[in-house]
């Protein structure tokens, strides 16, 4: 089993967090793992994406151009990678600011509206974690368990107060994923 995931976004939404997390939960399986970040000098608000696959097997790259899912989070990465995702692959998205949805019927696509939820939890911060946790649903390659162990990895320890309002927005991200087409793949 290999996973080729990109996760693209504004700098701030927690993009690069996202992909550590998945990185820290693939290592705790025991898998190989490949985290490769990217993301303009403007930092917040300017893009940023990261690659990153997961390996039952030997990684022989990490820099690719088509993936298995992409997690899009604006409409610019929308824009610039849609026609990336492997035909039967998974786009999930967040459908806060994306003008033009995905249209391909070749994958299969999920929608999260996170920022909207992470709005009712009245903290906008956990707002990538809801994003994972609709991942993790479709795809549940990592079990939470490990999440929550490489959530706890990637957070400073003077933020692990955090923690468990963070396990709640990955579980609510579980329960508010939609399936928008799906490919039999």
């Amino acid at each position: 089993m290999t996973e080729e995931i990109i996760i693209a976004g504004f700098g701030g939404q927690g993009v690069l967090s996202m992909g550590k997390i998945l990185a820290y939960s693939g290592i705790m399986q025991d898998q190989e793992v490949s985290w490769m970040p990217s993301y303009g000098p403007e930092m917040r608000g300017g893009t940023a994406n990261v690659t990153v696959i997961l390996s039952d097997e030997r990684i022989s790259s990490p820099i690719l151009d088509k993936f298995d899912t992409a997690i899009i989070l604006n409409q610019q990465s929308m824009d610039k990678f849609e026609k990336s995702v492997k035909p039967g692959g998974m786009l999930i998205y967040d459908g806060n600011g994306i003008i033009r949805h995905p249209e391909r019927k070749d994958i299969s696509i999920c929608r999260v509206d996170a920022a909207e939820e992470a709005a009712k939890m009245e903290n906008t911060k956990v707002f990538n974690m809801i994003v994972l946790g609709g991942y993790l649903k479709v795809k549940p390659l990592v079990k939470l368990e490990n999440v929550i162990k490489g959530l706890k990895e990637s957070l400073p320890e003077r933020h692990h107060a955090l923690l468990p309002m963070n396990e709640k927005a990955i579980k609510r991200g579980l329960e508010i994923v939609q399936k928008i087409h799906e490919v039999n793949s």
